[in-house]
């Protein structure tokens, strides 16, 4: 099990809420104090946050690996690890930021000056070794690489998420089922975390136990949420008349061996804590950023068919009640502010449907596929992809919040795949253009073909949150980059192919023929 910390589309236009912390060390841990503030809120919330509207709350870097869009393969590990490191930078400047509020409070040049030049000089560094690993592998280094190298500090105020110049997925289709995604929902939920959430989160600490998130903002009542009030991610209605309408479901169960870690094999191999948070593995039991191809055929899964060797991991969420779990002072865990107690899932649906135009191909080998963002608080989102709903009410979807479900409804976590695929590579330098989203009409374009898309729906018993006054008690977050402050909309899923060729047959066959198999 190698390091597992446990064996056993057009962006939508969105007020986002950002956090800040100021950070001390005690208890073992992090504890943070934070400042909220939102581009929301009105009467004497409003006051509060033009009285904020210099601080600065969290870091924007340009996503570099969004735009490596052409590195030879023998140079893909070393820059994967030079990637990993400008992550670090990153967070490493976060946490500086949030440790040195007083001094920001009498230096207006503070941030820039102590914070952004220093880490400015690190990434110029990085992203030269970068340049040099792709010229030795042949390649043409990237013309302007060193113009990334600048970040901008977000202040509290964010009238709008920072795009932050990340290189966009063609998700046409898929985007048009996010642009009314629940951002301007007038529902109690949210409201009453905008109202008093500078204040509260200043005076009492609202922004989860370890201070970067989550926000009552963060959340909105399911209920306040009007039913389709936006269209569902393409994908949830992808079997329609015609196509391929059959289905092919996997049991892999909910990961009870709890098989974590907080490594990407896919987009930081070789890389120890490459994703600074806990993933949830399911199936492939072989899962660590040092396994190989090899490896991972070679390995246990989880699966009932046994067939299905295939890996599917997600970043786990955890409940912020005070309690701490194995990783309280571990990287990847509350040394990169992921507190609280992590939750398995009640139940989790693995399944592969076809198209709706036209018969579907195999998948190859070890293609991998990653859907949403990590990163799309900063980056802005293109590549924002998930839903977050409740039983009973999966006809209301939300993106950019996490839903408060009533008693006796559990949260619901839906993520739909890339199901275009160009026929050859079973990756690509930033883990995206050798995929993409279906068009609004169903086909795929630029020569793609469909493969079976995976839609995984994650359903978890969590108690809901309370918000009384703007304070936030008892959250739940998904993990996270700590400069991504717990946003539902940093959400994301990964999968990398090893099904038994036969067995990958057999999907196709019973999608194609419009059965239902498993």
């Amino acid at each position: 099990m190698g390091r597992n910390t446990r064996k056993r589309r057009t962006p939508m236009a969105t007020k986002a809420v950002a956090g800040a912390a100021a950070l001390a060390l005690g208890g073992g841990g992090l504890i943070w104090a934070n400042f909220y503030a939102s581009a929301h809120e009105s009467g004497s919330g409003q006051n509060r946050t033009k009285a904020t509207a210099n601080q600065i709350a969290t870091i924007n870097c340009p996503d570099v690996g969004q735009k490596l869009t052409k590195v030879p393969e023998s140079a893909r590990q070393g820059v994967a690890k030079e990637l990993a490191l400008l992550d670090r930078q990153i967070t490493e400047a976060y946490t500086r930021l949030a440790d040195t509020r007083q001094a920001q409070a009498g230096d207006s040049n503070y941030v820039n000056n102590a914070i952004l030049s220093p880490l400015k000089s690190k990434r110029v560094a990085t992203l030269d070794r970068i340049g040099i690993n792709i010229n030795r592998a042949g390649g043409q280094r990237p013309q302007g690489l060193d113009q990334f190298a600048q970040c901008q500090g977000v202040p509290a105020e964010q009238p709008e998420t920072n795009d932050g110049n990340g290189g966009g997925q063609n998700n046409d289709g898929q985007d048009q089922g996010q642009d009314n995604g629940g951002q301007d929902q007038n529902g109690g939920g949210q409201d009453q975390g905008q109202d008093n959430g500078q204040d509260q989160g200043q005076d009492q600490g609202n922004g989860g136990q370890a201070g970067n998130g989550p926000a009552a903002d963060d959340f909105i009542n399911i209920e306040d949420v009007q039913p389709n009030s936006r269209n569902l991610p393409n994908g949830l209605a992808a079997n329609g008349d015609g196509g391929s309408t059959g289905t092919f479901t996997t049991q892999c169960g909910t990961n009870e061996n709890e098989n974590r870690n907080s490594d990407n094999v896919i987009v930081a191999p070789g890389v120890s804590n490459g994703a600074q948070h806990q993933h949830d593995y399911v199936g492939n039991q072989n899962n660590n950023a040092f396994a190989s191809d090899e490896d991972l055929a070679g390995g246990e899964t989880t699966c009932q068919n046994q067939g299905d060797k295939s890996t599917y991991f997600w970043p786990v969420i955890r409940i912020q009640d005070g309690t701490q779990d194995i990783d309280q002072g571990q990287p990847g865990g509350g040394q990169d502010g992921n507190v609280g107690k992590i939750v398995e899932p009640a139940q989790a649906e693995l399944k592969f449907v076809g198209n709706r135009t036209s018969d579907v191909v195999a998948m190859p080998t070890a293609l991998r596929i990653i859907t949403g963002d990590a990163k799309s608080f900063t980056n802005g989102l293109n590549n924002a992809n998930t839903s977050w709903s409740c039983t009973g009410f999966e006809d209301r979807q939300v993106t950019d919040k996490y839903p408060i479900c009533p008693e006796g409804s559990s949260v619901v976590r839906t993520s739909n795949f890339q199901s275009c695929w160009d026929g050859q590579n079973i990756d690509s330098a930033n883990h995206r253009t050798h995929v993409d989203f279906v068009e609004a009409d169903g086909t795929c374009s630029n020569g793609f073909q469909a493969i079976p898309q995976l839609q995984v729906r994650l359903v978890y018993d969590v108690p809901a949150p309370q918000i009384n006054n703007g304070q936030l008690a008892n959250p739940f977050a998904v993990d996270s980059f700590p400069e991504q402050l717990h946003k539902p909309i940093t959400d994301h899923n990964d999968f990398i192919n090893f099904f038994d060729e036969n067995v990958m047959n057999q999907m196709v066959e019973c999608i194609n023929s419009g059965q239902d198999c498993q």
